[in-house]
């Protein structure tokens, strides 16, 4: 159990925590959220025990282990193995221990705990661990020195998750993780036996790794028990009704005072008015449901299309070495119209082959055609170190806009979100957010036929990216999208191209398959088998009664009511601090409960579709 009890803090005099409150069963799993400088990160730190706050204390179970990723990223020369082996702090003590310790008794404790705690099976754990983050074998066992800062940080992550503390801290895990990290990541939180609060704005990774959001939202933490999609539902009803309460007592409010301005004067009425008087100064108002503003994004669309295909590789390969090349024999096409994902682990080639189609890289051998009047616009995360820390975003734009006026430059800087403040501020001044919105604005600024966008979601919120989203399906040209946030491919991307093995091919199937392709469940989806030899007749399907299948439909329509009347209640009373203080078994056992009736709901959905569609079979 992790307790957070009245925390206030201030940041530079910005109030970020007041009063805030929380209590997050053991075993949970929970993401934290909220907009970009809200302060979750900074919980995290009080939490942690590296910031003091004003007031307020933060409790857990005593010999609990809290653990989290370093912020300095591995960089000796020891193994990314052995580094990742030493995060367990016992185990590497006891070994230690284990080399001198001469008396029998403590000789035998040694590796009993040695036993209890799976040393001798740690290696293997931690290999595995590190090549879900993509780390080779080979790899794993050089020197964590020869890799970059982004690769470093996976080292990190993965030392934290081998460590396997009681309560895990993770901010943003998937910054440094490409699409396969992140997958194998989903499921190393699913099945992770203690208690994790994550920091993310990975609307995916919300809904299927974790079991509650924890909203931190005008310095107050609210807990919502379910996924993200849960949490918004159930936030939206909650305005719903708060707005709802908000006009009664308007109402209400309105009525009193009506009686007092018309009776407060008559003697016979005076009482009366006077305890309307009183009422309406113990009348708490409701505070207005206030929805910060998510400034939209604007992609201009091509002013002259141009016939397809825009781009046709005929086996070209490119590399950036003469006689290397990294990808090989890539015959494809892209049309005006297409929105496709790029597929495929770090280093296999995604942004190579990105490089190529901006023109960065040439053809080393076979075609590449394209119109001469192709534009493509490149958006990379890389590029937000590139940004000049002393120069602002209107400097940007005054570049770009040398015959324009001001007030033209700061009417297209506005529709980016860039107010009059926000625009005339250095670059070193501005949020990760704030820089990814101005290359963005760089990026389409003049309406490109193709857009190349590697890793945009990095340093967005939830909302931004939602806003994001809209944008690219607005947008009338090609698109390339490179990004470990599976929620954008699938609102976004129709086809999926996959570069591994030196090349790059149409991926035959959807995320799904690619989930279980990565996670070795199943192949790639494949081409249809050639029947056997010999094949027996199929057996007829037996005939189906459609009003003995409507009966059954009725009944299964009917538990699903009961059960989601029974989920309501628990989550409901699962929502209520207070419980988790006043009776912790109880809250256990509700959220136990409330877990199972889950699952009981989801198998009567499947038998319903089911249902259903024998039913349409019959008619």
């Amino acid at each position: 159990m992790l307790h957070v009890n009245g925390l206030t803090y201030r940041i530079a005099g910005r109030l970020l925590l007041e009063d805030a409150s929380v209590a997050i069963p053991g075993g949970h799993k929970v993401g934290l959220v909220g907009r970009n400088g809200v302060g979750k990160s900074t919980l995290l730190h009080l939490i942690l025990g590296d910031l003091q706050s004003e007031s307020g204390s933060v409790g857990m179970p005593r010999n609990a282990r809290i653990g989290t990723v370093a912020q300095e990223a591995p960089g000796g020369d020891e193994s990314l193995l052995d580094t990742v082996l030493a995060a367990d702090l016992e185990r590497a003590r006891l070994l230690i221990e284990s080399e001198t310790a001469h008396d029998p008794h403590r000789i035998a404790e040694i590796q009993l705990r040695l036993a209890d705690i799976n040393a001798h099976s740690a290696p293997a754990r931690a290999a595995t661990i590190l090549s879900g983050l993509g780390f080779s074998e080979e790899t794993q066992n050089g020197p964590c020195s020869a890799l970059s800062g982004g690769w470093r940080m996976r080292v990190a992550l993965a030392a934290a998750l081998f460590s396997s503390p009681d309560v895990l801290l993770l901010d943003e895990p998937t910054n440094y993780l490409d699409l396969e990290g992140t997958i194998w990541l989903k499921s190393f939180i699913r099945a992770y036996p203690h208690t994790i609060l994550m920091v993310s704005h990975d609307r995916d990774l919300l809904n299927d790794a974790v079991g509650a959001i924890l909203h931190l939202e005008r310095g107050k933490l609210t807990l919502y028990q379910g996924n993200y999609d849960s949490f918004e539902r159930q936030r939206r009803e909650q305005q719903a009704l708060t707005l709802k309460l908000k006009k009664k007592q308007e109402d209400t409010r309105k009525h009193m005072e009506a009686f007092v301005e018309r009776f407060r004067y008559k003697a016979s009425k005076a009482r009366q008015a006077q305890s309307r008087l009183k009422a309406l100064a113990r009348l708490e108002p409701i505070a207005d449901v206030i929805e910060d503003r998510v400034a939209s994004f604007h992609f201009p669309d091509p002013p002259k299309p141009l016939a397809p295909p825009l781009v046709r590789w005929d086996n070209a390969s490119v590399g950036y070495a003469e006689g290397k090349p990294i990808l090989r024999n890539i015959t494809l096409r892209l049309d005006p119209d297409d929105r496709i994902a790029l597929l495929g682990s770090n280093g296999n080639g995604k942004s190579t082959f990105a490089k190529l189609l901006c023109g960065k890289l040439q053809a080393m051998s076979g075609e590449m055609k394209h119109p001469p009047r192709l534009t493509v616009g490149y958006f990379a995360q890389h590029q937000l170190d590139e940004l000049s820390g002393e120069r602002t975003p209107y400097d940007y734009f005054t570049d770009l806009m040398p015959e324009h006026t001001q007030a033209q430059r700061r009417a297209r800087l506005g529709a980016y979100g860039f107010g009059a403040s926000l625009a005339d501020s250095k670059c070193k001044t501005l949020s990760g957010g704030e820089k990814a919105r101005l290359l963005f604005a760089l990026a389409a600024f003049h309406a490109p036929h193709i857009l190349v966008l590697d890793e945009p979601t990095n340093h967005l919120d939830v909302d931004s990216r939602e806003a994001l989203i809209h944008a690219i399906n607005d947008y009338e040209g090609a698109v390339i999208l490179i990004s470990h946030d599976r929620h954008i491919i699938e609102t976004c991307a129709d086809r999926l191209w996959l570069v591994a093995n030196g090349s790059v091919k149409p991926f035959e199937g959807d995320m799904d398959d690619y989930t279980d392709f990565i996670l070795g469940r199943t192949p790639q989806k494949r081409e249809a088998a050639p029947p056997p030899a010999s094949v027996k007749a199929a057996p007829q399907p037996a005939k189906v009664n459609p009003a003995a299948v409507k009966k059954q439909i009725q009944e299964i329509s009917l538990k699903m009511s009961k059960l989601q009347e029974k989920i309501d209640v628990l989550d409901r009373a699962l929502q209520d601090n207070q419980l988790y203080i006043a009776d912790p078994r109880k809250a256990s056992d509700f959220a136990t409960l409330r877990a199972k009736l889950g699952r009981d709901l989801e198998a009567q959905e499947t038998a319903w579709l089911e249902a259903q569609e024998q039913l349409e079979r019959t008619a």
